[in-house]
């Protein structure tokens, strides 16, 4: 397979990682033999090793930054540690969500018994009721969301939507699973509905501002065809 490009110039790459694949396999991992990960795919496509500048979990589907050389990665992580690149998601959502929201709530980080500040803003950009039931209710209501971390905590997303009772669609660890049955019977769609889909930055090499859009997956388009929404 290949990503698609969405920028490149002589120092960083800016490609789309589709749903279920791995940045990085971590050391020792099982799934090395079953699956390449991202990185192994780009060595393939370019011919040339590349270096992750952030995260992406396996699950979420949008723009991953890499830079070219190792020497590139420091100054565009800076942009990440300061606060200085908006980041911005889309996600589908169970319920209709606030029209805005702040939620501050600590994230657990990679140590499982340290809960670290962690900050996302919510604003909810449509809402839809759908004519098919999902217990206890005869109807099913679904919000998309934009959504804009000002943090980067492991699966923060996830649980901050988790936090606030409107779980993502799709997600297999803080979802809910009669509304992931329901998407998966009814549209044919179970990967998770959260999207990396905007990243906006001054370059830190040539001071020009910047701003990278990976469009929707193909089952994105399935339901937004199907509740009638659009961006």
């Amino acid at each position: 397979m290949s990503v698609d490009i969405l920028y490149e110039d002589d120092f960083i790459l800016c490609v789309s990682k589709p749903n279920n694949i791995v940045v990085h396999h971590a050391h020792h991992s099982r799934n090395v033999v079953e699956e390449d990960s991202l990185l192994q795919i780009l060595q393939r496509q370019f011919n040339q090793k590349m270096y992750p500048i952030h995260r992406l979990d396996r699950k979420t589907s949008g723009i991953i930054l890499l830079a070219k050389e190792s020497g590139f990665v420091a100054k565009f992580q800076e942009l990440f540690t300061n606060n200085q690149i908006q980041k911005t998601y889309y996600g589908i959502v169970r319920g209709h969500a606030p029209e805005t929201k702040v939620i501050d709530s600590p994230v657990k980080g990679r140590d499982a018994n340290v809960y670290k500040d962690a900050e996302t803003h919510l604003c909810t950009i449509k809402t839809v009721i759908v004519d098919i039931p999902v217990k206890p209710y005869d109807t099913s209501r679904y919000s998309l969301v934009k959504l804009q971390p000002k943090t980067g905590r492991l699966h923060q997303l996830r649980i901050h939507m988790n936090k606030i009772s409107h779980p993502l669609i799709g997600d297999p660890k803080y979802g809910d699973k009669n509304h992931n049955t329901m998407f998966i019977e009814n549209f044919n769609c179970e990967n998770l509905f959260l999207h990396a889909y905007s990243l906006e930055f001054v370059h830190p090499y040539s001071n020009e501002k910047t701003e990278i859009i990976a469009d929707f997956p193909d089952d994105w388009k399935i339901i937004f065809n199907e509740f009638n929404w659009s961006l």
